[in-house]
């Protein structure tokens, strides 16, 4: 049970960090939770743990952790798709 609830809040902190940046995450509903697990690590190594704790993750951080991979990821893609059109 625990490992469905860490894909909900995953997704739900991917999209949130969508919205946030205002671009849409690559996949769908599995960008969204992967970005969030991700965002999520990325988040906690960064900042550490602090803030409430939803399903084994600190809200901030991680929500901040996935704007940040959110907003590196766009910026990987903006790149290779500009360059492939040249």
């Amino acid at each position: 049970m625990s490992f469905l609830w860490m894909l909900i809040v995953g997704g739900i902190i991917g999209w949130l960090a969508g919205l946030i940046m205002g671009r849409d995450i690559p996949g769908g509903v599995i960008g969204n939770i992967i970005a969030g697990i991700i965002g999520s690590w990325l988040g906690g190594v960064l900042l550490g743990s602090w803030g409430p704790k939803v399903s084994d993750f600190y809200f901030f951080p991680s929500l901040i952790g996935a704007v940040v991979l959110i907003f590196i990821v766009s910026l990987i893609l903006r790149s290779t798709n500009g360059r492939s059109r040249s």
